[in-house]
């Protein structure tokens, strides 16, 4: 897959077109991306995706509390590769750039840059200056320009309509079960193992501490989750507490932290990625480090029973 950061000087085959934010790449998108492929294919064509960064609304909400993203830009690139699309553009989203008309947005971008032979639409996708543009709209300028257009109708798990901000309210209440349903694959965190205060090596359960570079990639709700770690081409079962350890510390600041079974490598300084598989347990507080210990004895035996099955 080719990533454009811009329009300029692009020379992209018959383009099929794509527009959005893809936070998370679900199952909703992936539908969309396999539509979008199949088009490209029946003119001899290639695929792609427009998206941006930021996220628009970080841009045009700034008082807003941060909506906070599924996936860092390298995860989105990375999934997006996966699945087979041929180009990934990248634009800026500026407050200027979204007081753009929908016309001008296709005319100076679709038509004149891209030279677009067909573009994809969600069900209910709308752009340009005060979300003007729907599907009625682009029909007329497709048929001006030349390109055919397709809408994608909704796609549903289960009866429920997929979306990023229905994966974001999953998230928040630690359901990684239907976190990883909607997406088709498990939620990820990458970061860098960073020094910690070595309180878990004390009571035999010794922690990677994970510093998140992405400060807006968002989190699961405080607990305990059964996880995959990735280090290099290596993958270890392991347990990952998100929260403030309220028995060891009176911080109160939220740090992850995963214990990786059978492992005694360092890794400081090395960047690992963690799969979130089930959640174990929410966090409280116990009233000592014995009791600490016997119930991350359950949830490591829990969790090993999880990855038995």
């Amino acid at each position: 897959m080719k990533v454009h950061h811009g329009v300029e000087g692009i020379n992209i085959k018959n383009p099929v077109v794509t527009i959005g934010s893809f936070d998370g790449v679900h199952l909703g998108h992936a539908r969309v991306i396999q539509h979008l492929k199949e088009k490209a294919d029946r003119i001899d064509g290639e695929s792609v995706i427009i998206s941006f960064e930021p996220h628009p609304r970080e841009v045009l909400y700034p008082l807003e509390k941060k909506p906070g993203i599924l996936t860092t830009l390298e995860e989105k690139i990375a999934i997006l590769e996966q699945y087979g699309v041929d180009h990934l553009i990248i634009l800026k989203f500026t407050l200027e750039f979204s007081q753009q008309p929908y016309q001008d947005f296709v005319k100076n971008i679709l038509v004149d840059k891209i030279h677009i032979k067909g573009l994809v639409v969600g069900y209910d996708h709308r752009f340009g200056k005060n979300r003007a543009g729907n599907f009625e709209s682009l029909q007329e300028l497709s048929l001006k320009y030349g390109f055919f257009l397709e809408r994608e109708v909704v796609f549903e798990e289960n009866d429920v309509n997929v979306s990023s901000t229905k994966i974001r309210n999953a998230l928040a209440v630690g359901d990684i079960n239907t976190v990883n349903r909607f997406l088709g694959y498990p939620y990820s965190i990458t970061g860098k193992v960073v020094d910690g205060r070595k309180l878990g090596r004390e009571i035999g359960f010794p922690t990677a501490n994970v510093q998140i570079p992405e400060e807006r990639k968002l989190l699961p709700a405080i607990g305990v989750y059964a996880v995959e770690v990735f280090i290099g081409e290596q993958v270890f079962h392991g347990m990952l507490n998100i929260g403030i350890r309220p028995t060891v510390s009176k911080e109160g600041i939220v740090s992850c932290e995963v214990h990786i079974f059978d492992f005694n490598q360092n890794i400081y300084n090395r960047t690992i990625t963690i799969k979130l598989i089930t959640r174990l347990r929410g966090e409280r507080k116990f009233e000592d480090i014995k009791e600490l210990r016997e119930q991350l004895e359950k949830d490591k035996a829990e969790a090993i029973r999880l990855f038995q099955k």
